[in-house]
């Protein structure tokens, strides 16, 4: 688990809201939509704008929703999640662009065929939306389910990789 008192933050006005990024000196370890469900309170984090890491996101997150092929190549701290949470955030970013997966695929695909509704609360605690791509998980029969930041940027998100 990384340090709060390491963590910086920086603010990113992404198409779909304000997006708030956090990051330790060697790792980014989290971005949200600004009130997304299950966001931690940036509010004993300094603000960075100049963090090397948080800057780097920026760029790559403009890139993204320039041209959502864009793959993001990040320093990622999954440290805040347990070992089920993290395998499901590994198998998450095994999802390409323009497609998606579902709950049941996802957790037989890390040897827990069984844990459909955890690897559902797995994928609602993911904290590095769009980064890795819980947004591309849909429900059984292809309903949109859940997203920690909103069906309607799910929908949107799904949209501008051609999921949809």
């Amino acid at each position: 688990m990384f340090s709060q008192q390491m963590v910086v933050q920086s603010g990113f006005d992404s198409p779909l809201g304000r997006m708030i990024l956090a990051a330790t000196p060697s790792h980014l370890v989290g971005c949200w939509f600004d009130g997304q469900s299950h966001q931690p309170s940036p509010d004993a984090w300094p603000v960075d704008d100049r963090h090397p890491i948080l800057m780097n996101t920026k760029a790559q997150l403009s890139a993204y929703f320039a041209n959502p092929a864009t793959p993001f190549d990040l320093p990622l701290d999954l440290s805040s999640g347990t070992v089920f949470q993290q395998a499901i955030w590994r198998a998450l970013m095994g999802i390409a662009t323009g497609q998606t997966s579902s709950y049941g695929a996802l957790s037989a695909q890390i040897g827990k065929p069984a844990a459909v509704r955890a690897a559902g609360g797995a994928i609602g605690r993911n904290p590095f939306t769009i980064i890795i791509p819980c947004h591309r998980v849909i429900g059984a029969g292809g309903a949109l389910t859940g997203y920690a930041g909103g069906l309607a940027r799910k929908t949107t998100l799904l949209k501008h990789e051609g999921a949809l």
